[in-house]
């Protein structure tokens, strides 16, 4: 299947908790245009957000660490055009030193939580944040506080539904119960399957959607990566990923031969295959809804990514993919600590 197959055809919607947002049922990730990746083109990746939109995506997921407020600034003119269409997501709770990225400062406390509104406000230049994440976990700081600092937030109009990313099971219940979560961003993909064991079916429980962030993987599951460490410019931060390093991203890419046999049995691409994999988890449970945010910032993969929305996986090809995650060499992260799997 080209990636121009349907192209007029928006993509189908969902709702992210039971009384937030209705949003097209794949997001974009925006940290990518301005920010980990290695160089990019300004003008096309605001051409992808543009086309996004035509495509029927309409939840944009950035936060105030991308770039140090940079990301959010970039998609801010993108945003002011098209206030009303848009869901927009963004983050806090978590600093990185720009000396030194794998080295994170995470903070949780009420005042924190008002300074990062403050400064997010102003670089997207909005009045409203559609959805606040915390962005990870301080453990010093009781998580019933921190949500209810962002509860204060909605009540003062400056945020309309609360998200949190990578919390255990037992974390995302004691924030739902202090105020109504809409969404959950944790990693999800082929690759990454940890938060199925707890987490997912609280957040099918409680009512909260799943917003799997990687959903390929970083870029893993589409096969373009031969040779990982060759092919990753010096400022990519993938460099500093398990799974992409040393023996490890050799050992991973020949996990993905059957992705490649069954993305040839559709005309579809492996990138394609893996993320149709994470969109179907939702109707393989009841009361779970997926809203996976792969990131690109050029025009034709975003055509591809929401094409693979209408992909679908029969039984057997899911029990052949069934395999790859436990095999994967690496973790997630360095320091597993700053997950949700770390800390379960």
């Amino acid at each position: 299947m080209s990636s121009h197959t349907h192209d007029d055809t928006k993509i189908a919607t969902a709702r992210l908790g039971t009384d937030g947002p209705e949003v097209g049922v794949q997001g974009l990730g925006c940290m990518g245009m301005s920010f980990a990746y290695g160089p990019t083109d300004a003008d096309e990746a605001r051409a992808t957000l543009e086309r996004a939109l035509e495509l029927g995506v309409t939840l944009y997921d950035t936060a105030d660490v991308y770039g140090w407020g940079e990301n959010e600034k970039f998609i801010a003119p993108f945003v002011g055009a098209h206030r009303d269409e848009i869901t927009l997501a963004t983050k806090f709770a978590l600093g990185l030193d720009p000396s030194d990225p794998a080295k994170r400062n995470i903070r949780n406390d009420r005042p924190y939580v008002r300074q990062c509104i403050e400064d997010s406000l102003r670089r997207l230049g909005v009045e409203e944040i559609d959805l606040y994440y915390m962005h990870r976990r301080d453990v010093e700081v009781p998580i019933e506080e921190t949500v209810g600092a962002m509860a204060e937030l909605v009540q003062e109009g400056k945020v309309k539904h609360l998200g949190l990313s990578e919390v255990t099971a037992g974390e995302l219940r004691a924030a739902h119960a202090v105020h109504p979560i809409a969404a959950l961003q944790s990693e999800w993909s082929l690759f990454s399957r940890d938060i199925e064991r707890n987490v997912v079916g609280a957040a099918a429980d409680l009512g909260v959607a799943v917003v799997p962030y990687s959903p390929l993987g970083r870029g893993f599951l589409t096969g373009s990566f031969a040779d990982a460490e060759k092919e990753l410019t010096d400022d990519d931060f993938r460099r500093t990923m398990p799974r992409f390093t040393g023996g490890n991203a050799a050992e991973n890419a020949a996990l993905l031969e059957p992705v490649r046999q069954i993305a040839r049995a559709h005309g579809a691409t492996p990138g394609q295959i893996a993320l149709a994999w994470v969109q179907q988890q939702a109707r393989l449970r009841d009361g779970l809804t997926v809203v996976p945010i792969p990131g690109t910032r050029r025009r034709s993969r975003v055509e591809e990514n929401t094409a693979a929305t209408r992909i679908e996986l029969t039984p057997d090809e899911l029990a052949e993919l069934e395999p790859i995650a436990g095999q994967v060499a690496g973790d997630r992260y360095v320091d597993m600590s700053f997950s949700s799997a770390g800390r379960e």
